[in-house]
């Protein structure tokens, strides 16, 4: 059973940063995909940034320029740097693990962001 645990998360005023940090319970070369998705509240989940096995990165259009995911793999760590924060951006965060045709998710870490 593969677990994530997440960290990072955090309250921080318009235009501020977070790091938020996944580590998975299995080594990240067994690993087909890691993903950040978040949910704001009332909207549904959806998808913040993707990296592929073979280093392919995909950003939501909304964060292109301001977020960007890592990966340690001596670490089985997966990161997003969020920098420009918006209000809009509040939510619970999750991360995702692809492996084959399973996917798993974090429980996820809140992100406040004030005006």
């Amino acid at each position: 059973q593969v677990q994530l645990v997440e960290s990072g998360g955090g309250s921080v005023q318009a235009g501020g940063s977070l790091r938020l940090s996944c580590v998975a319970s299995v080594r990240i070369f067994s690993i087909n995909a890691m993903g950040w998705y978040r949910q704001a509240p009332g909207k549904e989940r959806e998808l913040v940034a993707r990296i592929t096995s073979g280093g392919s990165t995909n950003y939501a259009d909304s964060v292109k320029g301001r977020f960007t995911m890592s990966v340690d793999n001596a670490k089985n760590m997966v990161s997003l740097q969020m920098n420009s924060l918006k209000p809009e951006e509040t939510g619970a965060y999750y991360c995702t693990v692809t492996i084959g045709v399973n996917v798993v998710w974090g429980p996820g870490t809140q992100v406040t962001v004030s005006s």
